[in-house]
């Protein structure tokens, strides 16, 4: 792949570089710097005219200066006459994909104009929110999933009691489905509700009593951890045996990792769409499947 780079953004410099090495292709020389009041910049080394290149730029907290570096980088790169393919492993603002009251800004619409305004030509992202999210993009927009990985992980490193594959709210349903039937499981979501104007998230008391029964919360993403918490909660009080989490990305915003693992969740496992302690699983080899499929 002699006529593709890859530029590691400030976000995911190790994912890039596995990306890389994986890909035989050259890393783009850059600079990038942070002023005292939290801007950036970015300085482009690198001649990069005629080249494919692939910015690999997660969009985790702090997100917004993220998405400014991603935006800098890629505007700079296209200026360069480089033909501009992201990777944005972990997409921010995707959750915000419809007005869910009046008046609310469908926030990925706005990035996916944003990202083609700087010129990108095509996104690649793991475990979009939602795949409706893909249709804001007016270039080829593309949401690989992780699930494969994370299942090969349980059945590789945990061997458990009767499992069950545990979604912990129905917008999960299809992603926990499509995890049990890899590793054969049964499989079931919990109803959750939450009040859309304080945030305030309970939980219908709609499974039957588990009588020891291990479980495997999957999920796509946790950010505070309050959802897997109170799930663990609950699966402890109708008779659980040992929980596991797993989750595409795992922003464990604070005390997250922690306080999951108090609540009575064994272990949190992840990919390293985000670098974080429970980022157990290398993205790398499916990302690089995807852009050697894209070169034939």
């Amino acid at each position: 792949m002699s006529d593709w780079l890859v530029a590691p953004g400030p976000a995911s410099p190790e994912l890039g570089e596995k990306l890389a090495k994986a890909l035989n292709a050259e890393i783009v020389d850059l600079e990038f710097r942070l002023f005292p009041d939290a801007e950036s910049k970015v300085r482009l080394i690198s001649d990069v005219r005629n080249k494919k290149v692939i910015v690999v730029q997660s969009t985790y907290p702090p997100a917004d200066m993220r998405i400014m570096q991603l935006f800098l980088l890629c505007h700079k790169l296209s200026e360069e006459g480089a033909e501009v393919l992201a990777l944005v492993p972990y997409l921010a603002y995707a959750r915000q994909d419809r007005e869910f009251q009046k008046g609310e800004v469908i926030s990925l619409g706005v990035l996916a104009h944003l990202l083609r305004s700087v010129g990108i030509k095509s996104l690649l992202t793991i475990d979009i929110h939602s795949s409706r999210g893909l249709g804001y993009f007016s270039f080829p927009a593309y949401s690989v999933s992780a699930i494969p990985l994370l299942a090969e992980h349980v059945r590789k490193n945990f061997e458990l009691s009767n499992p069950l594959a545990l979604s912990p709210d129905y917008g999960g349903q299809n992603r926990v489905q499509a995890f049990a039937r890899l590793l054969n499981l049964e499989s079931t979501a919990l109803k959750k509700v939450r009040d859309r104007v304080t945030g305030e998230v309970t939980i219908e008391d709609s499974i039957p009593n588990l009588n020891g029964r291990d479980v495997v919360i999957v999920d796509d993403m946790i950010s505070t951890g309050t959802s897997i918490q109170r799930a663990t909660k609950f699966l402890k009080k109708n008779g659980a045996g040992r929980i596991i989490t797993v989750c595409t990305h795992a922003l464990l915003l604070g005390n997250a990792h922690n306080d999951i693992l108090t609540a009575g969740v064994e272990e949190v496992v992840a990919t390293n769409s985000i670098p974080s302690p429970a980022s157990k699983i290398d993205v790398t080899p499916m990302i690089a499947n995807h852009y050697r499929t894209l070169e034939r």
